[in-house]
């Protein structure tokens, strides 16, 4: 079935606005990895993405009735900026609706290529949905992000150049996953050519419909999605391209938004460039791979998909960073309230780098103290922990600990007072947009209590805020259908080992 594809690869018109763009020996990440790391440079592009690829050869094979018309797609950024980049070489009129979470970046990018931006929805499916309402009312064409065969055959250019540069079969090639388009176009290209190779396609955990679709043998929907690696948050992957994948990608593996911000770094001190989240998303499944099987001396390659970021969210992924590396622990840990306790704990914790140390006095017999603490990775670090407890030290984990890496650690020393009772604690996301804090503070009403609230404006296109109301126990389920009403994600985190350490009442 993939050999269908190849003629429509080798026939793609792409190459009147994308750029053959190289193969790249990451030198640090080969020496760190044992094997030798190759990135496809597709953040090189005029868009910074590959997408211009399948949105030019599909604007290609359009009558000049049908360009008449003008065209129409919805796209969280990258799609968008590539068709709106053909529509204007071409001289076709562009719309473009796009998610209001999509960063501003790609948003001005959109514009100052002279199309119309609408902005509509949180997410793929309601811009879809939008973009689908002008096909009909307005009689535009619509142009897929992923699920179109010439969309496909263009991104599969990709794949045909890593063969030619490559020359050699590689071990294992690593394809971000959002739709489906890229990782069909370059699997079905390169099954064709190196049987042999491993083809892996790598989603983010909180957006992995292919994963979904390759469990249940069928196309399903995911009921939400992440939002972090905006290019890849999609809901269910594309039928034409779940119909190539099938036959011919190897397994899909799944990367954290902590490994992502990782291998941001990891790509920025191999080339000095910056990677989106989406874009650093294969090689971060090569990582996790590497590791999982033990491999050495292999020829691995990931392609580096896109790098439309905003700048203010590199605040935020350089605080994950160290943790998606494993070089960063963060733990809890008791110690006496009296003088050279602290320099005590320091004794204990060796010759180890401590990044971060929160404290506030307790109580007069132990102090509370939040540390980060740098670590190797597969190192001694369970090992450390049992050497604490052995010595008296109660330690507590919390490295993976949403709440705490999210809040808790701009927020130590802020225990509830004795008076504040019936306080029950939920972590909330939302879309990051005018209004949304306010839709959720005004959906919450007056009828309980805030209090505690901590929001931070991460530079994402979701912000998180931690929130503790006092809500009798025999209200909590009212309470929590007004939480279902505003729509936003949410968790309880009442019963939060990080909650009860740091914030709950004192005593409790």
């Amino acid at each position: 079935m993939p050999q269908t594809y190849i003629k429509r690869i080798l026939d793609a018109r792409v190459y009147d606005v994308a750029r053959e763009t190289p193969v790249q020996e990451a030198a640090l990440m080969s020496a760190r990895l044992g094997n030798t790391v190759w990135l496809k440079r597709e953040d090189l592009q005029p868009v910074f993405s590959f997408k211009l690829r399948g949105a030019y050869n599909k604007m290609q094979r359009l009558s000049d009735a049908e360009r008449q018309r003008g065209v129409v797609a919805a796209s969280a950024g990258n799609h968008a900026q590539g068709l709106a980049m053909a529509a204007q070489r071409m001289k076709v009129k562009a719309t473009i609706v796009m998610p209001r979470t999509t960063p501003t970046i790609k948003v001005d990018a959109v514009r100052g290529w002279g199309a119309k931006v609408v902005l509509h929805g949180d997410a793929f499916e309601e811009a879809a949905a939008r973009a689908q309402e002008l096909v009909d009312k307005q009689g535009m064409v619509y142009v897929h992000p992923f699920d179109d065969p010439d969309v496909i055959a263009g991104q599969g250019t990709v794949g045909m150049e890593i063969v030619r540069q490559h020359q050699a079969p590689l071990d294992a090639v690593f394809v971000p996953v959002g739709g489906g388009g890229l990782l069909a176009g370059v699997a079905a290209y390169i099954r064709y050519v190196w049987p042999d190779t491993r083809i892996i396609g790598v989603e983010p955990e909180d957006a992995a419909c292919l994963k979904l679709a390759l469990e249940r043998g069928r196309r399903d929907k995911l009921p939400e999605v992440g939002l972090f690696a905006e290019g890849c948050a999609v809901a269910q992957i594309g039928k034409e391209p779940f119909r190539v994948i099938r036959d011919t990608v190897d397994e899909v593996i799944t990367a954290s938004t902590d490994e992502m911000c990782a291998a941001i770094k990891d790509i920025f001190e191999d080339t000095r460039g910056i990677a989106e989240p989406a874009g650093a998303l294969a090689l971060a499944g090569m990582k996790k791979y590497v590791e999982r099987e033990g491999l050495s001396g292999r020829q691995l390659l990931a392609i580096v998909s896109g790098a439309n970021t905003n700048f203010d969210r590199l605040r935020y992924i350089s605080e994950r960073t160290e943790i998606g590396e494993q070089r960063e622990a963060v733990i809890s840990v008791t110690i006496p309230e009296r003088p050279g306790s602290f320099r005590a704990f320091c004794g204990a914790l060796g010759r180890r780098n401590i990044t971060e140390f929160n404290y506030r006095y307790t109580d007069p017999e132990r102090a509370l103290v939040f540390v980060g603490l740098s670590i190797t990775p597969g190192g001694d670090f369970p090992e450390l922990l049992a050497e604490l407890r052995d010595s008296g030290y109660e330690c507590e984990d919390l490295t993976d600990n949403e709440m705490a890496k999210l809040h808790i650690r701009y927020m130590v020393g802020g225990r509830a007072p004795a008076e504040v009772g019936d306080e029950t604690v939920f972590r909330v996301e939302f879309p990051e947009r005018p209004g949304a804090l306010l839709k959720f503070l005004s959906g919450l009403g007056q009828k309980w209590n805030i209090s505690m609230f901590h929001y931070r404006n991460h530079g994402a296109a979701y912000g998180r805020i931690l929130v503790g109301v006092q809500v009798p126990r025999g209200e909590r389920g009212q309470f929590r259908e007004v939480l279902d009403r505003v729509g936003y994600r949410y968790w309880e985190e009442t019963d939060n080992v990080a909650y009860r350490l740091y914030l709950g009442r004192a005593g409790k």
